[in-house]
């Protein structure tokens, strides 16, 4: 596996007719991948590249420290927000907003104090000198963006940072830890509100606490007051930011139940149920019969051929004319871009479970017909680099940073589809879901087999609100209802069958387990489509 190759949008992007993207190239127009982004009288940009301030070399993540660094070197009219922070235990891949002021309206204004928030001089952790955390104080009508950190007791300079007008902030949660250590802590910020309207953009600062100091709680995110999506990519830069990041995704070597095509699922025979008729209606290619909008009060359902033969088939989907399906919306105050890729696959296959050392097959528990999983890319709208990628596992999943991935043919990042389930991960193996400390739990497998996909080669544009009419929603997208028919399962039949030879503890602890898992691990449920998932219209979960 190669690693990511960090560099600007014009290094790594090809534009869709093949030619190499220039300064000048096909990204031309728009200001998607401009490198600044005006948020209403406030420009911001992304700096990457960083300055080492101080760093400790214990504590946190893997117990290997963190490092604050300001960004260096800042571009010319541009101030700095707040430091920036990471832990040691990752290779350096970061970047914080800077700002300028536009508007001749005051959008920035210099600190009138500093609060000294905490300092390492009375602490045992292994460190690089002394660091010191300030918490500007803004002025009346003006919000502190991120901690400035220090390597000297003096306060900074009041030229050193700027604080922001209120009207261009947001309010912002805490993200992960990056560092804590004796009482001390610091974490991640991101805004509080998250979706397609949400206007809160991701600054790259933190926030800091210790025992008996000044909180640094009032932190604030940056705001798109603007509220415009000029910053977006048009349909042929989406084409192009799927050419270069589109990924890969392997299947196990055993999976026997693949992806599909919507037209090739519907064309093998896919069956429409309506409630109290007995006679289902075949789907059209496109899926243009389907009932559209409506409530999904289990009126009408999608099913499998009724032959058995055509029924088998249909399960086990098709790779050679296989098709994912994009959403593309804007996310974090449309300083980013995020591609959903949506992946359908026509069966999901039975669940095993793992107690200790025994694997237990748990019969036709997990089966069920219709199974969407997605993987998201995030990709900045300042420069068009991918930033992290969304691996959906089940009802959730995980954010991967670009540089935590394994990559193939460039900067395509990789992917493990678990089999049977079909849960996206990003390093094969075995993840157990439950409780993996006890080792029970439901099995998900993954491992390089001989089937995958480039989700770059068939894909297909179905949604992308921000660009109005230029894109057509299929049908089907539209299709509320279920992809499968409900089944009830006697799941505490079932796990005595398949429990005979454990101890009465173990077999009692396994189905608790069972019991406490989401619907749609088990198979009671069928799955509603993409556009009846919370991250349809806000962020991941």
């Amino acid at each position: 596996m190669n690693a990511f190759k960090r560099g600007s949008v014009h290094e790594v992007l090809w534009c869709f007719e093949g030619t190499m993207v220039q300064e000048d190239g096909c990204f031309e127009g728009g200001g998607f991948a401009k490198e600044v982004i005006d948020l209403g009288g406030l420009e911001v940009c992304q700096v990457s590249s960083f300055t080492k301030v101080w760093a400790s070399h214990e504590g946190g993540e893997d117990d290997a420290g963190a490092t604050f660094f300001h960004p260096s070197p800042i571009p010319s009219g541009f101030s700095m927000l707040g430091s920036y922070a990471q832990p040691n235990s990752r290779p350096l891949f970061g970047w914080v907003l800077v700002a300028r002021d536009t508007s001749n309206g005051g959008t920035l204004a210099k600190p009138v104090d500093y609060t000294l928030v905490w300092s390492s001089e009375s602490s045992n952790v292994k460190q690089d000198g002394n660091g010191y955390f300030w918490l500007p104080t803004p002025p009346q009508g003006y919000k502190s963006i991120g901690l400035l950190v220090t390597s000297s007791s003096e306060k900074p300079s009041l030229d050193q940072v700027r604080c922001v007008r209120a009207d261009l902030t947001d309010l912002c949660e805490n993200d992960a830890s990056i560092w804590d250590k004796d009482g001390f802590s610091v974490n991640g910020l991101r805004p509080a509100a998250r979706g397609v309207q949400a206007l809160g953009a991701w600054v790259g600062t933190f926030i800091a606490q210790a025992n008996g100091s000044p909180s640094s709680s009032d932190i604030a995110c940056l705001k798109n007051k603007a509220s415009s999506f000029t910053s977006m990519p048009n349909l042929s830069q989406i084409q192009a930011i799927m050419q270069a990041y589109s990924p890969v995704i392997y299947f196990h070597p055993d999976e026997e139940y693949l992806p599909s095509s919507m037209s090739w699922y519907f064309d093998s025979g896919a069956l429409l149920y309506a409630k109290g008729n007995p006679n289902p209606t075949p789907i059209t290619s496109d899926g243009s019969n389907l009932p559209q909008g409506g409530s999904n009060n289990g009126g009408y359902w999608i099913d499998l051929p009724v032959d058995e033969e055509k029924k088998e088939k249909v399960k086990k989907g098709d790779i050679p004319t296989s098709k994912v399906y994009l959403h593309v919306k804007p996310m974090l105050g449309a300083t980013f871009t995020d591609m959903s890729i949506w992946i359908f696959y026509p069966f999901n296959g039975p669940a095993k479970a793992k107690v200790g050392l025994i694997n237990l097959s748990l019969g036709r528990i997990g089966e069920h017909v219709g199974d969407w999983e997605h993987v998201t890319l995030r990709v900045s709208n300042f420069n068009g680099e991918l930033w992290r990628v969304y691996l959906s596992k089940h009802s959730s999943g995980t954010w991967v940073d670009a540089s935590q991935l394994d990559f193939e043919g460039g900067n395509k990042p990789v992917a493990y589809s678990s089999l049977h389930g079909h849960a996206n991960y990003s390093k094969p193996g075995l993840v157990l879901q439950g409780n993996s400390k006890l080792g029970i739990g439901i099995r998900n497998d993954t491992a390089k087999g001989k089937n995958s996909i480039d989700t770059g080669e068939r894909f297909e544009v179905v949604a992308a609100e921000y660009l109005g009419s230029a894109v057509v929603e299929p049908p089907w997208l539209n299709y509320e209802r279920e992809w499968g028919p409900k089944i009830t399962y006697d799941i505490g039949k079932k796990i005595d069958k398949v429990a005979k030879l454990l101890p009465g503890n173990l077999k009692n602890a396994l189905k608790k387990m069972v019991e406490s898992l989401p619907d749609e691990v088990l198979g009671e449920e069928g799955p509603t489509g993409p556009k009846m998932k919370g991250e349809w219209s806000m962020d991941e979960r």
